[in-house]
């Protein structure tokens, strides 16, 4: 049970990797196009609003299987 979790965690963490690392590149590109993205909300439509949920889903399940992972082992 604990081989599953593990492997669950290490794709959970790899997903979460991957969605941030996303998330900044995302940030970045507006500058280029003089776009404003010096304030601190912003809209998020789109594949932005996809990637903010998936991120937070993601994060949500990593702590979810941390936890279990401790109190199981």
């Amino acid at each position: 049970m604990t081989n599953i979790l593990s492997i669950a965690l290490i794709i959970t963490s790899v997903g979460l990797i991957l969605s941030v690392i996303l998330q900044s590149k995302g940030a970045g590109l507006g500058g280029l196009t003089g776009a404003d993205t010096g304030g601190v909300f912003t809209a998020r439509r789109g594949i932005e609003r996809v990637l903010f949920w998936v991120t937070i889903g993601l994060s949500v399940v990593f702590f979810g299987l941390v936890i279990t992972i401790l109190i199981i082992g």
